[in-house]
Parts: C-alpha cells; structure tokens; sequence
C-alpha cells in the first residue's frame, strides 16, 4: 500500500514540475526510479526509447514502469497521477490566461518561463544521453542520428529504426567469434 502512495504522490508532483512537457522531469523521474524501485539507467532509456517511437504522448512511458513496479493497479494509478494533475493545472491556468489578455504580467511570466522550460528539458535529454551513450558506437549512432535529423527531412522515426537496427546488427557482429 505505501509503494502505490508512494508512487502516486511521486508522479503527481512530477507531473506539476513538468513544465515545457515531459522531457522536462526526465531526469528526476530516473533519479527516483533508479533509486527508489532499482530500475537501471539502460531500462530507463530502453522504455524511453519505446515512447518515443509508440503512437500517441510519448510519456505514456510512465504506465510501463507503474506496471513494472505494481503490476496492472500501479500502471493504471501512476498514469493517473501523472496525466491529471497538469491537466487541470493548465485547464486552470488555459483560462485564467485568457482572462488577463495581452497584459505586461502575463508577457513577463512567459519570458520568465522559456529558460526555465528550456533549461528543465535539457536535464531530461542530459538524463538520457548519460544512460544511452555507454560505448563509442552509441556515440557514432547518436552523432549520425543528430546530423541527419538536423540537416534532412527524414522522418526521425526511421532515423532512429534504421541506426538501431544498424547498431543491433554491428553489435551481433562484433559478438561473434572471429
């Protein structure tokens, strides 16, 4: 019973931090996984990896891990806690906005909000890259993967297929006896 409070209070409080989406508490989700249920930085980053490329809001990831660490009740109570509370925080919030108009307060929360958007989402892709890039053909992989995101217009989900599907392929050569 105290690991579903624990677990609903965790990911609600997330959750309200993630300001600028979920990218942004990556780094203290994996943190808490990591230290709290003794989920590995490299399953972090492989369920990461999953809801990225599964349809829908990427951070449906979360359900993975409330099934991981309380089975079906724990997915289903961490989604919950992690989706609702900033629903109705930005409902609230939605409409307040709208209310005040294009008034100096609002534009300075905005300005205030961008860096701390942008600084709390480049601590989640930090979080990531400190658990996926383990060896040099993950940095090769996630080099190449940046350089044809940046510069082409291919779809990043066959970027990410087809260099994972390379790595995987280098990986089982490399492993086998030569």
């Amino acid at each position: 019973m105290l690991v579903l409070i624990h677990l609903a209070l965790t990911f609600g409080m997330l959750s309200l931090l993630a300001v600028g989406g979920g990218t942004a508490v990556l780094h203290e989700m994996q943190e808490v996984l990591e230290q709290t249920y003794k989920i590995s930085a490299e399953t972090f980053v492989h369920v990461y990896s999953v809801g990225q490329l599964a349809p829908g809001p990427n951070m449906t990831m979360v359900l993975i891990f409330g099934f991981q660490i309380a089975g079906a009740f724990g997915a289903a109570l961490v989604g919950l806690s992690f989706f609702l509370p900033s629903s109705f925080l930005c409902f609230w919030i939605g409409r307040i906005w709208n209310r005040i108009g294009d008034t100096p307060w609002r534009r300075s929360v905005q300005s205030a909000l961008e860096p701390i958007s942008i600084g709390l989402m480049c601590s989640g892709v930090y979080a990531v890259a400190k658990a996926a890039l383990i060896s040099p053909l993950t940095i090769i992989l996630a080099v190449i993967s940046f350089v044809i995101i940046l510069f082409s217009r291919i779809n990043p989900v066959y970027v990410i297929l087809g260099l994972g599907g390379a790595g995987a392929g280098i990986n089982y050569w490399l492993s086998l006896p030569h």
